[in-house]
């Protein structure tokens, strides 16, 4: 649970954006997209391979 310390006569909208930027710090959206669905450790593996390849392949070209 968040709390957010609101001060006397602050604006609504200021509080609101404090409660946002906790949130958005917490990853907590971040962290229910992954355990959405459980993702075996080859294909994690494979992807990671992959994007490393592709990574090599742009560094290659570039130069």
């Amino acid at each position: 649970m968040l709390i957010i310390p609101v001060k006397e006569g602050e604006n609504i909208e200021r509080a609101l954006k404090k409660y946002k930027k906790k949130y958005d710090k917490t990853n907590v959206m971040k962290e229910l997209r992954r355990r959405k669905e459980f993702v075996k450790p080859s294909v994690i593996d494979r992807q990671a391979n992959i994007r490393a390849a592709y990574a090599q392949k742009m560094k290659s070209q570039e130069a």
